[in-house]
């Protein structure tokens, strides 16, 4: 299994890549719990918490697909340190302020969730100039939605840590000067520099007047409402069971199924369309979900949770792939960003659907959200099947008005978007 990562790793930049991007990623991974740990200690009520860290969200997932652009247009380099040198001083503001006045507070996190440089969109356009051959591309799409799942997993554990060495001031501070150094780590370096977006069309829309892409995000909003629902599910079942113990183990054992499902998916080279498989995968990831409305003992619910997340990277790594070929000529980066946001907001959309539902019914139904969503997920995909589907002789179609009324140049593998 390992041996296709390491030759992924072994290629010339890639590791240097991979590491910088999730350095890079760090301050806003571990964004919402480094809020809620400085407003706490500075006396403030989790109702500000809760406010400041879901105004640094909307701002976050409306700056993505715009920055995207902007590095799609302009460079990776003249966009992604500049914003990654911003979104950090507005946090260093933020940490400074001692919450007063809270007007300049709301500010600082809004200018850093605006600013904050899509390094993971980036990255996904860097790996065609790295490695040449397309079936390593899709192994480092799974590599990298597992590099993911850990940073999410040890990011928390690295503000906590910060905080408890020192403050929860200098962990907001520390963790978005080490940002900055992972985005100047990937911004300096040969591939990123050389990296130049393929012609593209002038178009208000980008990367949105791509049929396929807006089903893959109409899919991949539902998959995100799938994963906000079950934390607070989660917390329910918990409050009946032992309390925020057992609630952290049932998200660490969420991670840890899609880590090894993205190791194991990212190992081999699957046959067939990516089209078809990611049906397929969005399916077992939904039915994966129905297991947990029996709600049984900790031991097994930690089970069936890990269960539940095995199919989440692999669905995440299949859909980097379709960006790939749906992303209008000249608009990787903004695809793949849009694809973020799009699951950050679904994941919201999934908290605050969870939320009634659990305070109506409880636990039991809170995990029906879940399954539900992905059904969804799956019907969207299966209805739109013929929007997302290769063209008949199976290759790379050219770039014309005649291939795509909407001039979109899909479906494709972005070797044109090398330096």
């Amino acid at each position: 299994m390992a041996a296709g990562y390491v030759e992924i790793l072994r290629a010339r930049h890639a590791a240097r890549l991979l590491v910088g991007t999730l350095v890079g990623r760090l301050p806003n991974a571990v964004a919402a719990i480094a809020v809620v740990l400085f407003v706490r200690a500075e006396g403030g009520t989790y109702s500000l918490a809760g406010a400041l860290a879901a105004v640094y969200g909307v701002a976050n997932a409306v700056g993505q697909p715009v920055l995207g652009r902007l590095v799609d247009l302009y460079g990776q380099p003249r966009v992604q340190l500049p914003a990654a040198v911003v979104s950090a001083a507005a946090m260093a503001v933020f940490a400074l302020t001692d919450l007063e006045p809270i007007a300049v507070a709301y500010a600082a996190v809004v200018v850093a969730g605006l600013f904050t440089p899509p390094l993971e969109g980036g990255l996904r356009a860097l790996w065609p100039v790295v490695l040449r051959r397309e079936e390593q591309v899709h192994t480092a799409y799974a590599m990298d939605a597992v590099a993911q799942e850990v940073m999410f997993t040890v990011g928390p554990l690295l503000v906590t840590l910060c905080a408890s060495l020192w403050s929860a001031r200098v962990a907001v501070v520390v963790l978005n000067v080490v940002g900055v150094l992972g985005a100047l780590s990937v911004v300096v370096s040969p591939p990123s520099r050389a990296w130049r977006s393929a012609p593209r069309e002038a178009h208000w829309l980008g990367a949105l007047r791509s049929r396929g892409l807006l089903v893959l995000l109409g899919a991949f909003l539902f998959v995100g409402m799938a994963l906000g629902s079950i934390a607070v599910a989660a917390v329910s079942y918990a409050d009946g069971h032992g309390g925020d113990g057992v609630y952290g183990w049932l998200m660490a054992a969420i991670g840890l199924g899609a880590l090894v499902g993205g190791s194991v998916y990212g190992a081999r080279r699957w046959p067939g369309a990516p089209e078809r498989r990611l049906r397929v995968l969005v399916g077992l990831l939904a039915l994966c979900y129905l297991p947990l409305m029996l709600m049984p003992g900790v031991v097994a619910m930690v089970g069936l949770t890990a269960v539940a997340g095995v199919f989440l990277a692999p669905c995440i790594a299949c859909a980097f792939v379709l960006v790939d070929r749906h992303a209008p000529s000249g608009t990787v980066t903004e695809a793949f960003s849009w694809l973020v946001t799009t699951f950050t907001v679904g994941a919201s959309v999934g908290t605050g659907v969870a939320g009634p539902v659990v305070q109506a019914g409880g636990a039991l139904w809170g995990f029906a959200v879940p399954g539900a969503a992905g059904a969804v997920s799956l019907l969207v995909l299966v209805v739109a099947g013929r929007v997302l589907a290769p063209p008949a002789g199976g290759g790379v179609v050219a770039g014309s008005p005649e291939n795509d009324p909407n001039r979109a140049v899909e479906p494709r593998f972005s070797s044109g978007d090398r330096a």
